[in-house]
């Protein structure tokens, strides 16, 4: 089995908001700063209070479907490319920079797709969750930073595989010795026991590999094995080393890891929404 990147999965469709791509270029270096533009992330950038936002707005934070988060960002200014102070941007994420980019790049036939890992280049000397692209530049797969507060920190357009691990290799440094679990954080002063340590860096591992089967799920759902819990049992561990051998570009071996029960993403999710901070179940 292949899996067509370049084609939209049900997350990365834009729906009724195609037409409002269409004149986007098609070139991967050109559409990271319109889509750099597009988000204000929700703690990354300050208090959206503070920068103008209602708090009736704070529920775009957990818009899951480009189609959605286009159409609201169409309502705030119905120019996609024009310059946007904060209330016209859509509140989000990383996770949500990076399904606007690879739906855009997918709208123009370029293969892309989300990877979910642990970046080392917003805070020095921590390892914190996020989300990135990986684009075919026709020869490779490159990392590319969709937002631009790392600009002179990593080559945005090719982040260094050291300095964004994606959930295998972050799991596979860490069960290795050879980088500090603790490290791996939401935030370093988030204090949220379960957003931080070796069951964190497992969690990863699941969702990453949904991203690589073109579930680009928001950052805060648990399906399958992954839970709240700050503990992994030696068979769980044991099943995360088993899925962090395998091989990313195996497409095949990344749809057969996909269906089995653990990691398959079912109709009803739950979510955990920093806006509520509740556990809910979520259909999809």
């Amino acid at each position: 089995m292949t899996i067509d990147y370049a084609t939209q999965s049900q997350f990365s469709d834009p729906g009724r908001h195609a037409d409002w791509l269409d004149g986007t270029p098609a070139d991967f270096a050109a559409l990271r700063p319109i889509v750099d533009g597009l988000v204000f992330h929700f703690w990354g950038n300050g208090n959206p209070a503070d920068h103008g936002f209602e708090a009736a707005r704070l529920p775009e934070i957990d818009l899951r479907y480009a189609e959605a988060i286009l159409g609201r960002l169409r309502e705030l200014n119905p120019v996609l490319e024009a310059p946007r102070p904060p209330t016209e941007k859509v509140l989000g994420c990383c996770r949500d920079f990076t399904l606007l980019y690879v739906t855009m790049l997918r709208h123009h036939g370029i293969p892309a797709r989300a990877r979910v890992g642990f970046g080392d280049y917003m805070i020095p000397g921590w390892r914190m969750d996020h989300v990135v692209a990986e684009v075919w530049d026709g020869a490779r797969w490159r990392l590319v930073e969709t937002q631009s507060f790392a600009d002179e920190i990593v080559d945005p357009l090719d982040v260094p595989r050291d300095r964004f691990l994606v959930g295998r290799d972050a799991w596979r440094a860490v069960r290795s010795g050879g980088l500090d679990p603790d490290t791996f954080v939401v935030s370093p002063d988030l204090d949220a026991p379960h957003l931080r340590g070796l069951a964190f860096v497992r969690d990863h591992i699941a969702l990453d590999i949904a991203a690589l089967n073109k579930h680009e799920m928001v950052l805060w759902d648990i399906w399958g094995s992954m839970s709240l819990e700050t503990t992994v049992s030696a068979a769980d561990a044991a099943r995360a080393d088993e899925l962090a051998a395998l091989d990313p570009d195996d497409t095949a071996a990344m749809a057969r890891a996909f269906a089995a029960d653990d990691l398959r993403v079912p109709p009803v999710i739950r979510s955990i929404s920093p806006t509520t901070g509740v556990l809910a179940n979520v259909p999809l």
